[in-house]
C-alpha cells in the first residue's frame, strides 16, 4: 500500500477523538486495578451495531480477552468494547477466560446490548487474576459516564495507559460521496512493542458506511505498513489487539474497493494508524527520541520491510542513536543480517542529510554535524540498496538506561 501524494485526501481534525465520528460515546474511570489513582477501566460504545474488524497478536500465548473479542467480532458487528489496564489477564487459565467473558456479559447488561456484540481488551501485568470485584464496580459506574465530549474521550484514553507517558489519539475527516466522514483512533503502547499484527491496544472509530469484510481487509493492509512497522524492544505482547468500528452515520454509499472514494478513505485510515504507531514508538519506555528508518531500492517492498525492521530493531543501532554516535557500521551490519537479498557493493547510508556510506564504501563526513543531528529528538536513517523498486519505512526509538530501570521493576 503505497503512501504517494496523500496530503489532499484527508484533513486533520484538531482536538478530534474517538467520539468525534457520529454515533460513538466513551468513558473511563479508576476502579482500583492500578496502585495509583490513574484511570484503569474504560469503554467505547456505538449507538447502533457497528461494522467491526480486528487484528490480533500472533504470540502463541494469547490473553483471554483476545478469545472473547475474536468471538464477538466473528459476527461482523459490535456495539461496544470494554477495556481495563493494570492487568493483562494473560496466562490465567480457565479462571481468566471466565473473567473475560464476565467482563463482556456484565458490560453488555449494563448498557442493554447483546453480549456477543461486546469486545474485551486488557493490558498490564501477565499472570495475575483480575480483581473482579473492582472490575464489576467499575463496569457499574461506566454507563452513567458515557459521553461524546472530548473530556469523555480523554477519560477513555487515560484508562488504557500503563507505562505510557502520554495518551495517543488522532482524528481526520475525509469527503466521501460529498459527505464528511470522520476516522479517529486511540492507542496505548510503550514497552513490549514489536507487533506482528497491530499494537499493544488500538481502537479506531469511524462514521463511514463500510461493510465488515471490506473494513477487515483494509485494516489488515493498513496495519502491515503502520503498526507492523514499529518496534520498541523486540517483544510481541500476549495482548496485542487492534479493533475498528464503523457506525455508518455519515450516510455515504457503502465503501468497497470499487467505490470512487475508497482510496481516499484508505489513506485517511492509514494516516490515523501511522500517527498512532509513531506515537507508540516515540513513547517507548525510557526513550529520548523517535527513530525512523527509510529503505529504498530493494528487490521488493517485502524485502525493504524486512531490512527496515531489522535496522530499527537492532539494539546496537538503538544504543548508537542514544549515544549520538554516527556508527554507520551498526546499520550496515543490520542490513546484512536481515535475511533478504542485498548487493554488498551498492549500499548507501545517510543520517538525515549526512551521507556516511556510498556504494558500500565510507565517505568523509562532518562528525560534529552528525553529533548535533543525532542529539535531536527525531533521527531518520536512510538506506538505499540500488537493487529494485522496493521501499519501506519503520519506526522505533533509542535504547536508554531508563528502559532497563523501568522493566527491572515493572511489577512493583
Amino acid at each position: 500500500m503505497g503512501q504517494g501524494n496523500i496530503a489532499a485526501t484527508y484533513t486533520v481534525v484538531p482536538d478530534g477523538s474517538v467520539t468525534t465520528p457520529q454515533g460513538f460515546k466513551a468513558a473511563g474511570l479508576h476502579c482500583g486495578l492500578k496502585k495509583t489513582t490513574r484511570h484503569d477501566i474504560g469503554a467505547i460504545v456505538c449507538e447502533v451495531p457497528a461494522a467491526a474488524a480486528g487484528v490480533y497478536t500472533t504470540n502463541v500465548f494469547q490473553a483471554a480477552p483476545i478469545q472473547v473479542t475474536r468471538e464477538s467480532i466473528a459476527s461482523g458487528k459490535l456495539r461496544a468494547v470494554i477495556v481495563n489496564s493494570g492487568n493483562a489477564n494473560a496466562c490465567t487459565g480457565k479462571q481468566g477466560e471466565a473473567d473475560a467473558y464476565e467482563m463482556r456479559s456484565a458490560f453488555a447488561e449494563a448498557i442493554g446490548v447483546p453480549a456477543e456484540q461486546v469486545a474485551v481488551a486488557s493490558t498490564g501485568v501477565i499472570g495475575e487474576l483480575l480483581k473482579m470485584d473492582r472490575v464489576r464496580g467499575g463496569i457499574a459506574e461506566l454507563p452513567a459516564r458515557l459521553g461524546s465530549s472530548y473530556e469523555a474521550a480523554d477519560d477513555f484514553c487515560q484508562a488504557i495507559l500503563t507505562t505510557d507517558l502520554v495518551k495517543k489519539e488522532v482524528c481526520v475527516s475525509v469527503v466521501i460521496d460529498g459527505k464528511t466522514v470522520h476516522i479517529a483512533g486511540a492507542s496505548k503502547g510503550s514497552g513490549m512493542i514489536h507487533p506482528n499484527m497491530a499494537t499493544m491496544l488500538g481502537f479506531v472509530t469511524t462514521d463511514a458506511a463500510i461493510g465488515s469484510e471490506a473494513l477487515h481487509t483494509l485494516l489488515r493492509q493498513v496495519t502491515d505498513v503502520t503498526f507492523n512497522m514499529i518496534t520498541v524492544d523486540g517483544d510481541t505482547s500476549t495482548n496485542d489487539m487492534l479493533v475498528a468500528m464503523a457506525s455508518g452515520f455519515a450516510g455515504n454509499d457503502e465503501l468497497n474497493a470499487s467505490h470512487p472514494d475508497y482510496a481516499a478513505f484508505a489513506e485517511g485510515l492509514r494516516y490515523v494508524c501511522e500517527v498512532l504507531a509513531k506515537a507508540i514508538a516515540r513513547d517507548g519506555e525510557g526513550a529520548t527520541k523517535l527513530v525512523e528508518v527509510q529503505v529504498r531500492g530493494a528487490e521488493s517492498d517485502a524485502s525493504a520491510q524486512a531490512i527496515a525492521k531489522t535496522v530499527i530493531g537492532s539494539s546496537l543501532v538503538k544504543s548508537a542513536v542514544f549515544g549520538a554516535d554516527a556508527n554507520w557500521g551498526r546499520i550496515i551490519a543490520a542490513v546484512g543480517r536481515a535475511g533478504v537479498a542485498v548487493n554488498p557493493e551498492t549500499v548507501d547510508i545517510a543520517l538525515g542529510d549526512i551521507v556516511t556510506l556510498t556504494q558500500s564504501r565510507p565517505v568523509a563526513f562532518d562528525e560534529e554535524a552528525a553529533l548535533v543531528y543525532l542529539k535531536g529528538d527525531t533521527v531518520v536513517i536512510y538506506v538505499d540498496l540500488h537493487m529494485g523498486e522496493g521501499t519501506a519505512t519503520a519506526w522505533g526509538c533509542d535504547l536508554t538506561y531508563d528502559y532497563v530501570r523501568i522493566n527491572a521493576a515493572y511489577r512493583t
